[in-house]
């Protein structure tokens, strides 16, 4: 074999290797990458449902007894102070009363005045029987005949006076009944809905009957935020805690909130769904003003806050707390064990394992992205 022919044969070998390599090499495989770096990391709770925006005063008023409405001052949306007379019950009959029962008073103070009056009159002349007994100017039964006088006069007196504190409390009981056809709001609020017209039949709830009531009263002043928590956090929830208020009717804003209270129980809704009610005010509620009640609103509670630290997005880490780096050297993926501290749904902090500046893979979901894969980044990847 000429040397010519030899090498011509290496160079086919060599060929055929390189075409080999060529056409069976791994691909590259373009990624997502996003650099270490230091921020903000929030250690936070939210919601397992929907919260739900409340009246810190609500009041759902019906009278005591059942009538025709009389009077209805105030319409759905209005504004009322505390003390203002909201509705009323025909109650004619009763007012009728009151002023028997005022009339019945005045006869009976009159009475007890005349009746007291006579009462004192015999209580001196006894006295001066009495003296003039002493004297031996009148006999002594005659000194004890106007001590008995004295002292059923007073007796007669004592009987007047009580007439005239009955009077009194029938007064007050008459007022009593009037009081409950009338509806007065309890505090300042706003009217939400009315059940009923003038003219109409108003009935009370019975004790187990849900009935709607006559007149819902919201205090809009005063607005929290009440959310079911997962029971396996309630531990973790303490009142005086951080939090903050987002809405979907209100998307692009967050409002600054701390919880208020923890519920003393856990609450069943559906089979193995068992939460915690949590309520969190607004730390300023000027800012919530205009606000429904009703909203639906979404709460996270920060747990932890750690203002400048080594953080990555949570979404790139494995299981295990594991990423997976990207080589410059070589252009592959290096599996890298991390140690994180406090985490929420975006960040999570990084206590050991990576570096400020080194990148990492934030692509995981894409085909043959694993240790040893050779990777292109993506354009505008940081």
């Amino acid at each position: 074999m000429t040397l010519r022919r030899l090498v011509i044969i290496l160079a086919l070998v060599g060929a055929i290797a390189a075409a080999a390599w060529w056409f069976t090499r791994p691909p590259v495989i373009t990624v997502r990458l996003v650099e270490v770096g230091r921020g903000a990391v929030e250690a936070t709770l939210s919601n397992t449902r929907a919260g739900e925006i409340e009246a810190c005063q609500r009041t759902r008023l019906s009278t005591i007894v059942g009538g025709r409405i009389d009077y209805l001052g105030v319409a759905e949306g209005d504004r009322v102070e505390a003390g203002q007379v909201l509705l009323r019950l025909w109650n004619e009959d009763q007012e009728a009363r009151i002023v028997v029962s005022r009339a019945q008073l005045e006869t009976a103070r009159r009475r007890a005045e005349e009746v007291c009056t006579m009462a004192a009159n015999t209580q001196r002349e006894a006295e001066r029987q009495r003296e003039l007994q002493r004297r031996n100017f009148v006999s002594a039964s005659r000194a004890e005949q106007a001590e008995t006088e004295a002292r059923s006069r007073q007796a007669a007196c004592a009987t007047a006076q009580a007439d005239t504190r009955t009077a009194t409390a029938q007064i007050e009981a008459a007022a009593t009944d009037l009081g409950r056809t009338v509806l007065i709001a309890p505090f300042a609020g706003t009217v939400a809905k009315i059940t009923g017209e003038l003219g109409e039949y108003s009935t009370p709830s019975p004790p187990g009957v849900p009935t709607p009531p006559a007149i819902d009263l919201i205090d809009d002043s005063c607005l929290y935020v009440k959310a079911p928590m997962d029971e396996i956090d309630a531990p973790k929830i303490q009142p005086g805690q951080p939090a903050r208020v987002a809405l979907d009717a209100l998307p692009e804003r967050r409002f600054e909130a701390r919880v208020k209270r923890v519920a003393p129980y856990i609450k069943s809704v559906e089979r193995q769904a068992r939460t915690v009610d949590v309520d969190v005010e607004f730390v300023d509620q000027t800012e919530a003003r205009g606000l429904l009640v009703g909203y639906s609103a979404d709460v996270e509670i920060i747990l932890a806050t750690r203002a400048d630290t080594l953080r990555i997005p949570t979404a790139t880490l494995l299981a295990g707390n594991r990423v997976l780096l990207f080589r410059e050297s070589d252009r592959t993926l290096e599996e890298r064990q991390v140690a994180t501290g406090i985490a929420n749904w975006e960040y999570t902090e990084i206590t050991g394992g990576l570096s400020a500046g080194e990148r990492i893979v934030a692509s995981l979901e894409r085909e043959g992205v694993k240790a040893g894969a050779r990777v292109e980044p993506e354009t505008g990847s940081r």
